[in-house]
Formats: C-alpha cells, structure tokens, sequence
C-alpha cells in the first residue's frame, strides 16, 4: 500500500513541477478553434449525408 501512495504523491509532483502547461489564455484559443471546426466538420457530413441520401432515395425510385 505504501507504494502506492509513493506513487501518487511521485505523480503529483512530477505534473506540478516537470509538466510544462499551456497558458489559459492560449488554451482558451484553441478549445475555441477546435469548437468551430468541430461544428463545421460536423455540418459538412450532415448536408453529405443529406444530400447522398437524397441521391439513393432518387435512385431506387427510378429502378421501381
């Protein structure tokens, strides 16, 4: 158990001391940017999709 516990403790110090942090502001930037290319990324398959569907429903009308 005690191992354990060093471990911890060797773990908190390591990402207090040794891990380099992005600042908050700089953070802040980028949740930002991936936020929008999130959405857009998600709106470009959503209107592929749409449209393809489209296209197969079109389709399989035609070859009834």
């Amino acid at each position: 158990m005690s191992s354990i516990i060093n471990y911890i403790k060797d773990s908190f110090e390591e990402l207090k001391n040794n891990v380099s942090w992005t600042p908050r502001e700089e953070l802040q930037r980028l949740v930002v940017v991936v936020m929008v290319f999130s959405i857009l990324f998600s709106l470009a398959i959503w209107g592929a999709d749409t449209v393809l569907s489209r296209v197969v429903s079109v389709y399989f009308d035609l070859i009834n």
